[in-house]
């Protein structure tokens, strides 16, 4: 016989120290990478720096701290205005002196010498108000899945897309859509309606692709890496060049080569290439398991969660930070269409790194009231 109880002074210590771990070997990648920044333009070095440090390392830091404070109930009270106040601010990034573009893309928030990625926080508002959602209904006796569930979660994956498209955020829409779908097989939901959903999601990203020529663009390259050698396939091949160039051991720390000439972006969205290339197979692999241990201590924290609420919200914070992980290495690697998404902890963005220290603080502080069965 199995008897419940519950742990509520001791945070998950080995869950924290897997970040910590993530956190001090991405600002040393991410120092190294931003040496071919600093070689090409030091002002431009200096502000990444300050992004990363200011915004991202320190508020993140902080952010962690208060949201490990905070009971997690808090959030489940305030789900649906926290909801709201993520499609508020997605949209200013349209506002004239607000919003600014880098890139072709509109997704940015402007405070001084500070850039804020409000989609950031719209992702963990959504798995907020999503997790509440499940829970309030999920109790009740005889529901009607498609009424309660199905429809509310295309009605606002409906208003999110409409706003993301806009901007163009793709990569965001995969990332929710697939943490929904991940939430909902938890939540126990006839496995029918999470099919029609995933189609559902496959018709919109079809759509995606015949009118968006960039996301076309990078479908080609992905299917054709030699298309557009000098264009659209240019950081894949570079990429894969650098990975390739590590060999086993690599280079070296900051030994890299490709960061300096030919790596886009080497100290964001194309970091992994730079790890490959200066730490090797072995650094890649080391880093690979290291979000590997994330996620399997990221749910086992959800399966002792105390609660409906308290599981998913863990099950979608853990999912949808491995999932970009991972979804950054296969697309630098040639195994999926490039996204441009950061490498969670590692790559430059400082708003992702605040946010993802945002959930590691509210998965702590659930992992204060697990339970465990003995």
């Amino acid at each position: 016989m199995s008897l419940i109880t519950k742990k509520e002074k001791s945070i998950d210590t080995f869950f924290l120290g897997i970040v910590i771990a993530l956190v001090v070997f991405g600002l040393i990648m991410f120092l190294s990478a931003s040496f071919g920044v600093l070689a090409k333009d030091q002002a431009k070095f200096s502000g990444i720096l300050f992004n990363q440090i200011a915004l991202g390392l320190i508020g993140g830091s902080f952010a962690m701290w208060v949201a490990y404070k905070i009971p997690y109930e808090f959030w489940r009270k305030y789900a649906f205005y926290l909801f709201i106040a993520g499609i508020i601010l997605i949209a200013l990034v349209f506002v004239p002196g607000l919003g600014f573009s880098h890139g072709g893309a509109t997704r940015w928030l402007s405070f001084g010498p500070l850039s804020f990625q409000p989609v950031e926080f719209l992702k963990i508002a959504f798995i907020i108000y999503f997790s509440a959602w499940i829970a309030w209904i999920k109790p009740k006796e005889n529901i009607d899945h498609v009424k309660k569930i199905v429809i509310p979660f295309v009605i606002l994956f409906g208003i999110v897309t409409a706003i993301l498209v806009q901007q163009p955020d793709t990569k965001s829409l995969i990332l929710l859509m697939s943490t929904g779908m991940v939430m909902m097989f938890v939540a126990k939901i006839p496995y029918k309606y999470i099919a029609g959903l995933m189609l559902i999601g496959v018709l919109v990203f079809s759509l995606v692709v015949a009118f968006k020529p960039y996301v076309r663009e990078r479908v080609q390259t992905f299917l054709d890496p030699s298309h557009d050698p000098r264009g659209a396939s240019f950081q894949l091949n570079q990429a894969q060049i650098a990975i390739g160039a590590g060999g086993v051991w690599g280079r070296g720390l900051g030994q890299g080569i490709q960061k300096f000439t030919y790596l886009p972006e080497p100290q964001g969205d194309s970091i992994f290439a730079v790890i490959g290339e200066e730490l090797g197979f072995v650094g890649s692999f080391i880093t690979i398991l290291l979000y590997v241990l994330f996620a399997l201590r990221g749910l086992r924290i959800a399966s002792r969660s105390p609660d409906t609420f308290s599981r998913l919200l863990v099950t979608g914070l853990v999912i949808i930070l491995t999932a970009q992980s991972f979804l950054n290495i296969a697309s630098i690697s040639g195994l999926f269409p490039l996204t441009g998404v950061p490498l969670v902890f590692i790559s430059h963005g400082g708003t992702s790194l605040l946010f993802a220290l945002f959930s590691v603080g509210i998965i702590l502080n659930i992992s204060k009231r697990q339970v465990s069965q003995n």
